[in-house]
């Protein structure tokens, strides 16, 4: 594995690279609060398996760029990263997985630009007009996102994240060994990073995207969803599958929302396969 900063749509990212060069591109996104780490398991797997491997740090996150200000991080702004990432690596098309945040990036590009992706991969977040739905229509959705909400708040979420940072990643990333929580904690230490993370947040709500009604995705895509999620109901994971043209749901049962690190070797084996099948 290497690493390099790759210069997209005005930012630098820094992008974790394995694979050989002239394998078809996988680009994997991670999401909040992580960073490229997340898909450590997955990366060398899928590289072995002849795909050059591409996992950025996205735009506010770890060592990428973090632009000050909430406009810098409108979906439509973060989904070009990914297509000026594929783009400096030489490929018109690429296939694509996203896990929380990412998976919502991924989302954007499926619906938006399915000319560029072979085969897309989604984790543990629903379609967004499926989640717009359920947030209206289910309380226990909403009392689950209640973090969306808090995260509009100026200063005190920076606040509070920095002083408790440890105990989130005690608590809610029980599956990382003291090495790995120390790299979560380096990746958070920049104060820049905790509000680029969170400005994540703050423009999905003061910027919302524009999407077509119905938003179907026409590539092939496979939903993976761990099924004790806490933050997100399973019960949004086949309707947003249905959202898809040739759309696929596998439902792990112990997983919960940090999927690709509870279940590494099952997702990895996911991906290869639906990746194979859509050459």
């Amino acid at each position: 594995m290497q690493f390099e900063k790759i210069s997209t749509n005005g930012v630098s990212l820094h992008t974790a690279l394995a694979g050989p060069e002239d394998g078809p591109l996988v680009i994997l996104l991670h999401g909040f609060p992580e960073a490229w780490f997340c898909w450590r398991h997955q990366i060398e797997y899928l590289a072995a398996q002849g795909y050059r491997v591409a996992v950025p740090d996205q735009r506010g996150y770890n060592l990428s760029d973090k632009p000050e200000g909430v406009e810098a991080y409108k979906l439509s702004i973060l989904a070009q990263d990914i297509l000026g990432l594929a783009d400096a690596l030489g490929h018109e098309q690429f296939y694509l997985a996203g896990h929380d945040w990412g998976a919502a990036v991924a989302w954007y590009l499926g619906i938006e630009h399915p000319q560029r992706l072979k085969a897309l991969s989604i984790l543990n977040v629903p379609h967004p007009q499926i989640f717009r739905r359920h947030l209206i229509s289910s309380f226990k959705q909403r009392m689950r996102s209640w973090y969306i909400l808090f995260f509009q708040l100026p200063v005190v979420p920076e606040a509070l994240f920095k002083a408790f940072n440890s105990k989130i990643v005690l608590q809610n990333m029980q599956h990382l060994d003291d090495e790995e929580k120390e790299q979560y904690l380096a990746a958070w230490s920049d104060p820049k990073a905790i509000t680029g993370m969170l400005n994540w947040y703050r423009a999905i709500v003061r910027h919302p995207p524009s999407l077509p009604r119905p938003a179907t995705v026409n590539v092939p895509t496979l939903v993976i969803w761990g099924k004790q999620d806490r933050y997100l109901s399973v019960r949004m994971a086949q309707p947003s599958a249905d959202m898809c043209k040739d759309g696929r749901l596998v439902i792990l049962d112990n997983a919960t929302h940090w999927v690709t690190q509870d279940e590494p070797e099952k997702v990895g084996a996911l991906l290869l396969e639906h990746f194979r099948k859509n050459i």
